[in-house]
């Protein structure tokens, strides 16, 4: 949906391929063949780098493994503005501001902080509004669709707050 939204306002874009934080390697190779298939399908150049370390983005988030959203977004977003500063781009985004489950206000901080760090500007724009609409788009072009951000702790999560029958006491 940003990317319609961007290119009826006359952008010319670009799309990163960068995702160090989605595990395991299957569910990582899933979600860029749809990428690059959509990507396709859109005439929307893509840049992957596809880079599957996940060794690298463990340490990234060790010890803060319950704040790890932030240091998982700034390293995301600093290779993004990396890119488009090498790529002589005027600004950089990220689909991320179409999720209704991101944090928001850390992803404009820590975007505007990258782009200020590389001298890139950082487009901050709230595509939430788009979130349903973008579900039918992709429903009806059967892609497959992701059920965690993508981290090992966020599948982790999704599946154990999940509300879970009571366990019978044990009794000696």
């Amino acid at each position: 949906m940003p990317v319609a939204a961007l290119r009826e306002e006359g952008a010319e874009l670009r799309g990163l391929f960068y995702n160090p934080n989605i595990m395991p390697y299957t569910e990582n190779v899933r979600r860029r063949e749809t990428l690059e298939a959509w990507a396709t399908r859109e005439d929307l150049p893509l840049i992957v780098q596809d880079e599957y370390e996940p060794e690298a983005w463990l340490r990234n988030v060790a010890w803060r493994e319950n704040q790890r959203c932030a240091p998982c977004l700034a390293q995301r977003l600093d290779r993004a503005a990396a890119v488009a500063k090498r790529g002589g781009y005027d600004y950089y985004s990220t689909t991320l501001l179409y999720s209704v489950r991101q944090k928001h206000e850390l992803i404009k901080e820590l975007g505007q902080a990258a782009g200020k760090r590389r001298g890139v500007k950082f487009l901050y724009r709230d595509w939430r509004p788009y979130w349903r609409q973008g579900i039918e788009r992709s429903q009806e072009q059967e892609m497959y669709r992701q059920q965690y951000c993508g981290c090992i702790f966020s599948e982790r999560d999704r599946y154990l707050n999940q509300a879970r029958p009571a366990r019978p006491e044990l009794t000696a």
